[in-house]
């Protein structure tokens, strides 16, 4: 076999004995090494490449078809869901993680296959993650199954000690200089035009292609359209099979290539001298509170912008254009976010509970699930009838995850039968639907060689049952807790069974009608409502049907006590009716509810008795109680009481007195203090120490300030002007009158001329006054 002079041809030897000797092995190796395509090719025996992505799958098996001037199908081959070419000849095969992941549940042991190899481990996508975890599993039932991780660029230590301790293999490449221009968005600029900008600027700075990462196909729709008279082509996963095999051959003339992450490792673009980067990719994100999964535009990690750079190098000189500020580079995240941190695991919580462990605990993972996450997936599955109590997957929940969809469309193609591939085969790649209308839309997709031949393949895979023909019932099966009603006549807003608002586009002719199924819908950060995407026109009968009503009553607080008797939809209202006579323990709970969204000043509330049973529980401890928030909440007695009237009646602070210590409560904590000039005076008990602010002249003859709870705590005493000003604070009277009173007495004796100052306070009698002050 005469394989490429590609740099990894050097440490080949070294590889296959390290991976024969261990068992596992890492090779880390940039783009255009080999590690791909000439690896597999130098391994002994049935070999299985595993690729995150279908585009990358094809494309390898057929650059190494080429490499022995064969076809595809013979020694290589490839699989992916919906295309297959293999033979009985069939030596190395590449085939998408998912793929894989369904073979190895079904054949732990992988029989008769002696390497996988696990490419582009760094990308860090679901399936790969999982791939991962199982096949090391595996290893246990067989030992002898060789597994080789490489990648590009990635942290190999935690790969390595999944992999059982693999040893590290690095190659260095041939690579050529590059140039790199930072080239951000002027002000006012959008990213698209900025990086039409850019590509102009690389098209007449270099001779070779160039190459442009975008985060998705939108965005490279609305960049073609800038980029008039321009040699444009495009490259992303959604793409027909022809149209990407199109972007990697070598053409003559100078082009564009409009690429997504796909172009980022895996394949070669062959002609490329110059990339330019938007520092934008598209990532699946999952709202759980919500209920919506989606894609969001997230900042390229720096190991991904090297990633898109090295692109550029591959074959010569090359220059990198990037759209963001040189500052901004050194704040990049260093790599990507795992999909499994922040992606709907409903299908990975499947897949788990196939394999017999329901929380994924039993295997080693670079990532674990989150627990949070996880538990989402499986209350779907629940819902579904895909999971026993124990977690199991029921017979049911087997054949799903067979169907290789996610389990929402997998349970919607069981139960609507053959007439649903339609509809499926677009919601499980809805970027082919530009109409938000479904049923448009799926007139629209019936020219689309893809969607027709996955229709197809779906429903050879449907049971023969009389299927529903309704694209809205589809849509219901597979999202239930999306069906929706118009929350206003004239309004383009609707509330989802799940208790989600989202809003319809205008112009989509949807809103005449008041229930819809929706499909597709997202929400991104600060918008009040999620949008809808792809819907179809429903009814009520058809709500009713899948998700069937409830009547109960409810007895909650919407400022007072609400009591009604329901008819719902899950969160759609559809009657209601007040209740005359509501379950006392409902309304018990109603009230609870009601003082702690409003607080305790709802109540017959007494501050000042707060703070003054406070400080005896901080001074005397029992039998005085804590009066925290909590504690009052949990003792509160709210028997008898049916509204917010009676709340206001309720003096919770009375009732946690405790008797028969509560007798001395005014003796413990007065109210008010009597001074030497005879003046009942009100104590502050809002602070740490309780405060008795007094004039000066009220307290002459005192030679010590007063104490209260049984002598534990002495009173601090605000002394004040003639004028209420505040002249001095002390809880040390003796100290204050043979130190401190002297400098008040030279200050103040010439300001109140009219008051008293006498040279010796403590003899001097206080004026009298004999009357309660505040």
């Amino acid at each position: 076999m005469n394989l490429p002079d590609l740099p990894i041809r050097a440490v080949l030897p070294e590889l296959i004995r390290t991976l024969a000797g261990h068992g596992t092995t890492i090779l880390v190796a940039p783009p255009g090494t080999g590690k791909t395509t000439v690896v597999p090719l130098a391994l002994s025996g049935r070999v299985i490449v595993a690729e995150p992505r279908r585009l990358a799958a094809r494309a390898a098996a057929a650059r190494m078809a080429s490499l022995l001037g064969e076809p595809v199908g013979r020694t290589v081959g490839y699989a992916v869901r919906g295309d297959r070419k293999t033979s009985k000849d069939t030596r190395v095969e590449v085939v998408t993680s998912g793929l894989l992941v369904r073979r190895i549940q079904h054949d732990p042991e992988l029989s008769g296959v002696d390497t996988v190899l696990l490419d582009e481990c760094h990308e860090r996508h679901l399936d790969a993650d999982l791939l991962l975890a199982l096949l090391a599993d595996a290893r246990a039932l067989r030992p002898d199954l060789k597994l080789l991780a490489t990648s590009a660029t990635v942290a190999a230590e935690p790969l390595a000690k999944i992999l059982d301790d693999a040893p590290i293999l690095q190659v260095e490449a041939r690579t050529y200089p590059t140039e790199t221009a930072y080239l951000p968005p002027l002000r006012g600029e959008r990213l698209e035009a900025c990086v039409a900008r850019a590509t102009r600027r690389a098209l007449s700075e270099t001779d070779g292609d160039v190459l442009v990462f975008l985060p998705g196909a939108a965005e490279i729709n609305r960049v073609r359209q800038m980029l008039d008279g321009v040699n444009v082509v495009t490259l992303h996963g959604r793409l027909a099979a022809k149209d990407q095999d199109a972007a990697l051959k070598p053409t003559t003339g100078q082009r564009v290539v409009l690429a997504t992450a796909v172009a980022e490792s895996s394949l070669t673009v062959p002609g490329v001298r110059a990339v330019v980067d938007s520092g934008q990719s598209r990532v699946p994100r999952v709202d759980h509170r919500r209920g919506l999964p989606g894609l969001a535009t997230v900042r390229t990690s720096a190991a991904v912008a090297d990633q898109r750079a090295g692109r550029a190098g591959r074959e010569g000189p090359g220059r990198v254009y990037r759209c963001w500020p040189e500052h901004e580079q050194s704040t990049l995240p260093r790599y990507p976010e795992p999909e499994i941190r922040v992606a709907d695991l409903t299908r990975l919580a499947l897949e788990l509970a196939c394999w017999g462990t329901p929380d994924g605990s039993a295997l080693r993972w670079w990532d674990a699930p989150p627990e949070g996450a996880l538990k989402a997936g499986q209350t779907v599955l629940h819902d579904l009838h895909a999971l026993n109590n124990d977690g199991t997957p029921t017979d049911r929940g087997r054949k799903m995850a067979d169907v290789g969809l996610h389990p929402r469309l997998a349970r919607a193609l069981l139960d609507g039968g053959k007439q649903a591939a339609d509809v499926i085969a677009l919601l499980d790649d809805d970027t082919l639907a530009d109409d938000v209308d479904l049923e448009s839309a799926l007139r629209k997709v019936k020219s689309s060689q893809r969607w027709r031949r996955e229709s197809q393949r779906l429903a050879a895979m449907a049971p023969h049952t009389d299927a529903p023909s309704d694209p809205a019932k589809v849509v219901a099966l597979a999202y239930p807790e999306r069906l929706a009603r118009r929350r206003a006549a004239e309004s383009r807003v609707y509330l989802m069974a799940s208790g989600t608002a989202v809003e319809l586009p205008p112009g989509t002719g949807l809103d005449r009608w008041e229930w819809l199924a929706i499909a597709v819908a997202d929400r991104k950060p600060g918008e009040k409502h999620g949008k809808v995407r792809l819907a179809a026109a429903a009814d009520a009968d058809l709500a009713t049907e899948i998700i069937g009503l409830s009547e109960k009553d409810e007895v909650s607080w919407n400022g007072d006590v609400v009591a009604r008797r329901v008819r719902r939809l899950g969160a759609i209202v559809l009657t209601e009716k007040p209740l005359a006579t509501p379950d006392p323990a409902a309304v018990e709970a109603a009230l609870r509810e009601g003082i702690r969204a409003e607080g305790l000043s709802i109540l017959d509330w007494d501050p000042k008795l707060l703070s003054r049973m406070a400080l005896l529980h901080r001074a005397l401890g029992e039998p005085w109680p804590a009066v925290d928030q909590e504690a009052i909440l949990s003792t509160v007695d709210v028997t008898g009481a049916r509204n917010r009237k009676d709340l206001n009646k309720i003096n919770p602070l009375r009732a946690m007195l405790p008797w028969p210590a509560a007798a001395r409560l005014d003796e413990l904590a007065p109210e008010r203090i009597e001074v030497p000039s005879g003046s009942r005076i009100a104590v502050d008990y809002d602070g740490e120490r309780p405060v008795l602010a007094v004039r000066l002249q009220e307290i002459f003859g005192w030679r010590q300030a007063p104490v209260i709870a049984d002598g534990e705590v002495t009173v601090l005493l605000h002394l004040l002007s003639p004028a209420g000003r505040p002249t001095a604070v002390t809880d040390d009277l003796e100290s204050f009158w043979a130190n401190g009173y002297p400098q008040v007495r030279a200050e103040l004796r010439g300001r109140y001329p009219k008051h008293d100052w006498p040279a010796d306070p403590l003899t001097a009698t206080p004026p009298s006054r004999r009357r309660t002050r505040r």
